[in-house]
This record gives structure tokens, C-alpha cells and sequence, in this order.
């Protein structure tokens, strides 16, 4: 993975960061790996506030609801000031009601919102660059999101605007995860896109003995900060999973054993595939969702081992750093701050593109 910002290794960062629903980090670890100085995390779910405080150096976790938070109290907080070509607004705000995924929106219509609140924050300290990243839905539903408004509003503001819903697989992941950037720049009139990859990195790049994932068996507990950890299965799930194909099966393998085959997929074999699904060696995985410590949520199963993935498995294939730290009370409140995380190597090469358009203006 490369690292290729123009700038001296001695010098200090000059751009410097707020981020947004900032979550368990990924966004900020990505920006402080790209030479960014990310000043604060702000989101208004305590949960995250100790895997961020314990990741993300030299940031301050400010726990806030950003609907109360006005900006002059953020202003005179991190001592910012307005105007500063050198300042980036990060908003990465939680995208489940832009979702594609068919759930109930109920408890997301308040987040349907969090955009334009976002945009309240661009519009007072009008930043030298602006990034958003959300589900592709707010592309699809542009107005309905305030996105069409607040695109509107840069581009009259001298903003240089690049906005598309890329792959992550093409930015140095090793998963097939589509985001919809936003990445506005006032400082020149380049329009700046992330950083794309060399190569594509597979599932065998990232997770398996020879990275450092020794073989366990579902319902291992890994009790050091590793988190090589995966949830129990029943005797039956064991016996689906044997039947599953090594190295990209699916459920297919079991649907003609009566005794395995799950009533609700009888006559139903095209739907749902990924389910009990196994991951391909060497492919990209699939999208890191918060649910990818269990076999029946998606393609989730280990290539060869009869599991499905391990909580640092996860987080490798997000790109998370290996001595990344996850606080939570359970396996399902990390695999939350796993699965909801930009990757941070995609959000580094979003601050790469960022750090290399301003030292060009410093040569």
C-alpha cells in the first residue's frame, strides 16, 4: 500500500481536521496516516469514545449531538478559525435511512438529517476543504438527502467539487464496499479525487495463517487486544458449514439434505445466496457489514476454516491497523464500530489527495 504525500518527512502537518460521526475512528486514523493532524472526533454514541481516545492520538472525543452542538461553541473548543484554507470538515454521518438495505427506517429518520446539519458547520467555518462520505443512496436521492442543496451551495461558494460513489476495492481495500465521496476544495481549482490503488488487494493478502491468523475453531475467545475472536455455533450450523464448499461456497452445498436445508429457503435456491456463504481466497471480500461475525448474515464464513470471521478478521479486511484497540461490552458492539468505519486506508488516500493539492501550492 503506498504512501506517496509530497512533503517533507520532518515537517509538521499543516492541514488539520474535525471529524463528524466520527465512530470508532476509521475516517481520523486514515487522515493521521496520510499526515493529516485531526484536532477532534465528535458523535454523540459514548460507546465510541474509548476506541477512538485510544487510537486516535492527540485528538480530542467531544460526545455531542450535533442537532445542539452550535458551531461558536466548537470554534472557541478546538480554538479553529473560520476561513482557514488550511482547516478540513469531515462528516461521515450514519446512512442507515439512505440505505439500500431493505430494514426498518423508523429509529434512521432522525439521521436523514445529519447532512444538512453537517452543512451548517461548512457554511460558518467555510473550510479550505470539505469531505463527506455516506451510502451511494444519498446520490440516488440527492435532493431528499439535502445533498443536490448542499452541492449547490459549495460550488457558488468557489468550491471545486468532485462527488462520485467509488469502490474501495480500487483504493487499496480488500473489499468490495461502494461509498458515495464528496471531496470540495476552495484552496485551488483542482478537483481532487482519491488516490487510487496499484494493485488489488484479495482476501489471501489480508487474513489466513501467513498474515498472522492462526487457525481457530467458532467459539474461540481471544483474550489480548488481538480480538481473534468468533462466536459459538450450533452442532447443526456446524454440520451446514461442512457441506459449504472451501474457498467461495455457498449454502447450495447443503439444500438437498432435508435435515440442513433451512425452511425458508426451500424452493428459494437464487435467493440469498450469500448466506452461509464462504469467502473467496482470492477475491476482495464482500462489504464489511456490522453483522460479519455471523455465518447467516451474509458471506461471512471463513474460505477453509468452519467459522465465520474473527473480530480482528473483520477489521483487517476494513484495513484497521493490526494493534488497532476496540473497547466494547460485547462482540456485537466492537463488530458495530468495525462494520460502520470508512476504511481507513480509503480515507487515506482521500487525505492524500488532500495533503498533495495544498503542498503544491507551498513549493
Amino acid at each position: 500500500m503506498i504512501n506517496n504525500i509530497n512533503k517533507k518527512s520532518n515537517d509538521k502537518p499543516k492541514i488539520k481536521a474535525v471529524d463528524f460521526f466520527c465512530g470508532g475512528g476509521g475516517m481520523s486514523c486514515g487522515m493521521q496516516q496520510a499526515g493529516i493532524k485531526v484536532l477532534a472526533g465528535i458523535d454523540n454514541e459514548k460507546k465510541c469514545k474509548q476506541t477512538y481516545e485510544a487510537n486516535i492520538t492527540g485528538a480530542k472525543f467531544i460526545e455531542a449531538d450535533v442537532f445542539n452542538l452550535k458551531a461558536k461553541d466548537l470554534e472557541s473548543t478546538l480554538d479553529i478559525q473560520r476561513n482557514d484554507d488550511e482547516l478540513l470538515l469531515i462528516g461521515c454521518s450514519p446512512c442507515q435511512f439512505w440505505s439500500i438495505i431493505n430494514t426498518d427506517k423508523t429509529k434512521a429518520k432522525k439521521s436523514k438529517n445529519l447532512l444538512k446539519e453537517f452543512e451548517r458547520f461548512v457554511r460558518y467555518f467555510n473550510p479550505g476543504y470539505v469531505v463527506v462520505e455516506n451510502v451511494p443512496g444519498v446520490l440516488r436521492k440527492k435532493r431528499e438527502s439535502g445533498l443536490a442543496s448542499f452541492i449547490s451551495w459549495l460550488i457558488k461558494n468557489k468550491y471545486k467539487v468532485h462527488f462520485d460513489v467509488h469502490n474501495t476495492a480500487d483504493y487499496g481495500v480488500p473489499q468490495n464496499r461502494k461509498r458515495f465521496t464528496l471531496i470540495a476544495n476552495r484552496v485551488t481549482k483542482e478537483e481532487l479525487e482519491p488516490i487510487k490503488a496499484i494493485k488489488k488487494y484479495t482476501v489471501r493478502d489480508t487474513i489466513g495463517i501467513v498474515n498472522g491468523f492462526k487457525r481457530i475453531k467458532a467459539g474461540y475467545s481471544d483474550k489480548t487486544d488481538f480480538m481473534h475472536s468468533v462466536p459459538n455455533i450450533t452442532n447443526l450450523t456446524l454440520r451446514r458449514l461442512k457441506k459449504v464448499k472451501k474457498d467461495g461456497g455457498d449454502r447450495s452445498g447443503f439444500k438437498d439434505d432435508p435435515e440442513l436445508q433451512l425452511n425458508c429457503f426451500i424452493g428459494k435456491d437464487n435467493s440469498f445466496k450469500d448466506t452461509f456463504g464462504r469467502l473467496w481466497w482470492d477475491k476482495a471480500a464482500p462489504t464489511i457489514t456490522t453483522k460479519f461475525f455471523s455465518v447467516s448474515n451474509g458471506r461471512f464464513v471463513h474460505p477453509q476454516e468452519n467459522r465465520a470471521l474473527s473480530i480482528r478478521e473483520g477489521a483487517t479486511l476494513q484495513t484497521f491497523p493490526k494493534d488497532y484497540r476496540f473497547s466494547g461490552t460485547s462482540m456485537g458492539d466492537i463488530a458495530r464500530l468495525i462494520g460502520n468505519a470508512v476504511p481507513p486506508e480509503y480515507a487515506k488516500r482521500v487525505g492524500q489527495a488532500i495533503i498533495e493539492n495544498y503542498n503544491a501550492i507551498q513549493d
